[in-house]
């Protein structure tokens, strides 16, 4: 990390072309991508591309690493549902990035693969061979990759087409009633290009369907279908409603709920890839896989039916 200090005479300046005259290597457009990821704090506090800098303040600019060059075999636990010559099938733990990139060049899910299965795809990438699609770090559950060019095209088209199935275990906040679609168009963010919105002009089809599998008042774990795969979708949709996951520091923020005196905590976005279902690239026949809630989410489950059992 650098530390910076602003001189007398240097105020007023726009902090992006403040810190690419002081920063060798690092051109406006770089420091501007670093702004929108969080990596540059003024006072230790996120700032804008357009904020002008101030006699006196101190600046903190952090850049991330960068991704690796190849793919190496890391001894990470991982449990394998499945696998075969052409697909292997996973139940991705909360907190694995999938594939390396900056910021987490290592210690990532592909680099897990590489070691318990070996060879994957040799499409789609050097770092992120045979995904088809992605679950978000902190979103636990069901993923498959491929591990030949056959399957990968096969998937990509029966993601593209919608011929998967996905279900989800989400815990939202509040009451959601029974049952329900939530129809939203989704795009990125025009205001902070890691983040989702339902409010961009560039936007695409988006619809999650939803019922209710058990009712707490103050909260609802519900299961969830995805008609359409935006990034994103679950987490952007239930907070666009007013219900957002919990533990979702990123849409929600609702990290914790007070029930009765006591507090419970989520230390992640409460949201698992509890099945996927897909015709298999080899033999044409319909599979599915599943799998239940990790630790962390069954214990805040268990947390939440005792506090609101009646006395």
């Amino acid at each position: 990390m650098a530390r910076l200090v602003v001189a007398p005479g240097e105020e007023g300046e726009r902090i992006d072309r403040f810190l690419s005259e002081r920063k060798d290597g690092l051109t406006r457009s770089r420091i501007k991508h670093l702004i929108e990821e969080g990596g540059v704090l003024v006072g230790g506090r996120p700032v804008r591309a357009s904020y002008r800098v101030r006699e006196g303040d101190r600046i903190e600019v952090s850049v991330p690493a960068p991704p690796p060059e190849e793919l190496v075999p890391e001894d990470i636990p991982v449990e394998i549902l499945f696998a075969d010559d052409d697909v292997v099938v996973v139940n991705k733990p909360p907190g694995l990035v999938v594939y390396p990139a900056a910021g987490h060049p290592t210690g990532t899910l592909m680099n897990a693969l590489l070691y318990r299965v070996g060879g994957l795809a040799p499409v789609g990438g050097p770092l992120r061979p045979g995904v088809v699609h992605r679950l978000d770090r902190d979103t636990s559950g069901v993923m498959v990759v491929a591990r030949s060019s056959r399957a990968y095209y096969d998937l990509v088209e029966q993601f593209r087409s919608r011929e998967t199935t996905r279900s989800y275990r989400a815990l939202v906040l509040g009451d959601m009633g029974e049952e329900g679609e939530i129809d939203m168009p989704i795009g990125r963010s025009e205001k902070d290009r890691k983040k989702m919105s339902t409010r961009s002009r560039q936007r695409r089809e988006a619809r999650t369907a939803w019922r209710a599998l058990r009712s707490y008042g103050f909260a609802t774990l519900l299961e969830v279908r995805l008609a359409t795969g935006r990034t994103h979708q679950i987490r952007v949709h239930f907070a666009s409603v007013g219900h957002p996951v919990l533990g979702d520091r990123v849409y929600g923020r609702k990290t914790s709920l007070d029930i009765r005196g006591e507090r419970v905590f989520f230390p992640r976005q409460m949201l698992h890839a509890a099945l996927l279902g897909f015709r298999h690239p080899a033999t044409g026949g319909r599979v599915e896989f599943s799998a239940p809630v990790p630790a962390d989410m069954r214990e805040a489950l268990e947390r939440l039916d005792a506090l609101a059992r009646p006395d």
